[in-house]
């Protein structure tokens, strides 16, 4: 099942995506929003297959304003260095221990949205990386009962102004400018997807040109040990996301190093999943007060 939550006429709503085509599950009463959806458990899986069958409320994908799939996780935990190419490249040690962080949801765009440059900053970089949504909550979950914890999977690009991120040892400075990321396109239940989407090839490209190209299995933090260790620390809940971090080939470590500029368009694609494009845009920089 491939879910989207998208906007129409200003309206959010939660889709069903079959081929082309958008079935409105909000207007057939069910959540616009994936995480209430997760929360109504098989009842709204069932009605979604109805709805699959019966709605007339049908939109092609060209009619629709894409949403970032979640729209508040209660947790955006992601994972540094959890491909030993990416580590190395970086000059780190593999790590014997997820290295986690945060992201906030201010800190992404959806599909299709300009990711920005901030104007503090000319290292602006690419991260093409797996997500994984929670569907039941817990604390001690053992990796051997983890998957079972799984909603599904979607995509992310782990947007990185690299100069901020080196300011310090904590990484959230630089991983958390606003609109600096990207969420999308969809959300594949994992009934859809091989278990803990181990076995995918996940890519990303920028203007066409393929710059990271490596595989989930390749994670040295597999998905159901990510859920354990998140899980021995905090309770998680549904709707909790996993950003599962990125393989090598950023921007940073080429030679020359390669950032993302105005006028870029940057894709992550994981198999089987979907492809998140994004063009990149200069931040407006105005100052906000609220």
């Amino acid at each position: 099942m491939r879910l989207l939550a998208f906007s129409r006429k200003g309206q959010a709503a939660l889709g069903l995506r079959v081929g082309e085509e958008i079935i409105d599950l909000t207007a057939q009463g069910l959540p616009d929003s994936l995480e209430e959806f997760l929360r109504a458990g098989e009842a709204a899986r069932e009605a979604a297959k109805l709805a699959q069958r019966q709605a007339t409320e049908r939109y092609t994908i060209a009619e629709v304003t894409h949403l970032p799939p979640l729209r508040n996780p209660g947790k955006a935990i992601a994972v540094g260095l959890n491909y030993r190419e990416h580590a190395s490249e970086s000059k780190f040690e593999a790590p014997t221990y997820p290295v986690l962080f945060q992201r906030f949801p201010s800190s992404w765009v959806a599909h299709q949205e300009p990711m920005e440059v901030p104007s503090l900053s000319s290292q602006f970089d690419y991260e093409g990386e797996l997500v994984v949504v929670i569907s039941r909550g817990g604390r001690y979950i053992e990796p051997s009962r983890a998957l079972a914890h799984v909603a599904g999977y979607s995509v992310f690009n782990d947007g990185s102004v690299r100069d901020y991120q080196f300011k310090s040892t904590q990484w959230m400075m630089g991983k958390n400018f606003d609109r600096s990321g990207s969420f999308g396109p969809e959300f594949v239940t994992a009934d859809d997807v091989p278990a803990g989407a181990a076995g995918l090839t996940l890519q990303t490209r920028v203007n066409g040109a393929v710059l990271q190209n490596a595989n989930t299995r390749d994670m040295i933090f597999d998905v159901a040990t990510l859920i354990a260790v998140c899980s021995n620390v905090m309770a998680l809940s549904i709707g909790d996301m996993i950003i599962t971090g990125t393989p090598g080939g950023v921007g940073v470590a080429r030679q020359p190093p390669i950032f993302l500029k105005a006028g870029d368009v940057c894709e992550v694609s994981v198999e089987g999943i979907g492809v998140l494009s994004n063009p990149i845009a200069k931040e407006n920089r105005v100052r906000v007060n609220t």
